[in-house]
């Protein structure tokens, strides 16, 4: 008895060894160290062929710094694929590469065909050879990392409400030489939806806007791809992310230098007219549409700065906001209060009365209570030239098919 029950405890045993087996080699899981079936088990008898000559993977195993326009491909000259799983691993994060396999079953492609820089890529695979026998592979590889990067500085800010007058620019931190492949991977929409433009200021400035002033209430996305995109050879771009902001209610001022007087006009209706002095008949405004680009309680002007010398020097300029690059402002003026409304006297920027240290009950006041960065100033009767259209966000002093000329993808 004692016998018989070793001899069915061993049978058990080896039964259980074998549905182990099968189970592993059904699964791909149960592979020899070469990663083949075990000694052809699942399949017709026969030595199991090593998994590198039943399944191809490009790149190589242990690929190092392979660039991003390399293919990533896996195929089987002879058999089928069953199962593909790749990941990829950046920035602390694994993100699953998703791909097809072709109709045949001999190939596997990533729908991406880009690679990702700086990244581990990790594939494992299941084929059967032609002959039935199942194999296993596992490969990585890792992707080219650049010594140099660039990203956008992106106006406006991310969730901010914004005047009528808004362009969208983006600065970018290096100059762009692949100016198509920077605009490609930049998407600007909105709800309600409207045509938006790129246009193109020298190598590393791109602007969007429509062909009329923004409409109240809309809605604006901003999708910024440039992550592993070449800007310029060896530089690669580090940003992917997204920017929104809403359009407020509009809001255009028309200052006239000649008459000294500014028409403040909400939603097309007057809502005041404000006495200004502009910029002296040495020293005059430009002309032309300006935005809003920023709005400060208060700030230091110095003429130093703006290539002036040392003709002015204020250090508490109250209820500023910047108009240019080049150093106009619309600002309280408590140093001339006899001259809004009477005669130019500034260096070119368009002053309101104030007091010193701001007033909310002054023109100025008012009016900066009731502005948005982004709100449109235009200027007219002044014996300048036109404010440039890169200069501060100017772009709407352009002509429509002018601004669209200014894109590289035609």
């Amino acid at each position: 008895m004692r016998y018989l029950r070793g001899r069915a405890r061993r049978a058990l045993a080896a039964l259980a060894t074998a549905l182990t087996w099968a189970g592993l080699v059904a699964g791909a899981a149960g592979c020899t160290a070469d990663g083949s079936g075990p000694l052809g088990i699942g399949g017709p008898p026969g030595r199991s062929p090593a998994p590198e000559d039943v399944i191809r993977v490009t790149p190589r195993d242990g690929g190092t710094g392979v660039r991003p326009d390399g293919r990533l491909r896996v195929r089987v000259p002879d058999g089928r694929l069953e199962k593909v799983t790749a990941t990829r691993s950046q920035d602390a994060r694994d993100t699953p590469v998703t791909g097809r396999i072709s109709a045949d079953g001999h190939s596997w492609e990533p729908d991406d065909k880009q690679l990702a820089l700086a990244a581990r890529y990790t594939l494992d695979v299941v084929a059967v050879d032609g002959e039935g026998r199942r194999s296993a592979r596992h490969t990585t590889f890792t992707t080219y990392v650049p010594d140099e990067r660039f990203i956008a500085y992106v106006t406006p800010e991310n969730r901010s409400t914004v005047g009528t007058g808004m362009i969208v620019s983006l600065s970018f931190s290096r100059e762009i030489a692949d100016r198509a492949a920077v605009e490609r991977a930049v998407r600007v929409t909105a709800k309600p939806p409207v045509e938006i433009r790129p246009h193109w200021f020298g190598k590393n400035r791109l602007d969007f806007r429509p062909e009329k002033y923004w409409k109240p209430g809309t809605e604006v996305t901003v999708g910024i791809g440039l992550r592993d995109v070449q800007g310029a050879p060896g530089v690669y771009g580090l940003q992917h992310k997204t920017v929104t902001f809403t359009v407020g209610r509009s809001q255009v001022s028309k200052v006239d230098a000649a008459a000294h007087t500014m028409q403040v006009r909400r939603d097309g209706t007057l809502l005041a007219t404000v006495p200004i002095t502009a910029g002296a008949p040495k020293t005059p405004t430009y002309n032309g549409k300006m935005v809003v680009m920023d709005m400060l309680e208060v700030t230091r002007m110095n003429g130093g700065t703006v290539g002036f010398g040392g003709e002015y020097d204020i250090p508490d300029v109250p209820h500023a906001m910047k108009l240019t690059d080049s150093g106009t402002f619309l600002h309280g003026n408590y140093w001339s209060p006899d001259a809004p409304g009477e005669t130019n006297v500034s260096h070119g920027c368009v002053g309101l009365r104030d007091v010193k240290g701001g007033g909310a009950d002054t023109p100025a006041g008012w009016f900066f209570d009731r502005s948005l960065v982004g709100d449109v100033i235009e200027i007219v009767h002044s014996k300048d030239k036109t404010v440039a259209p890169d200069n501060g966000l100017g772009g709407w002093n352009m002509a429509w098919n002018r601004w669209k000329a200014g894109s590289v993808l035609k």
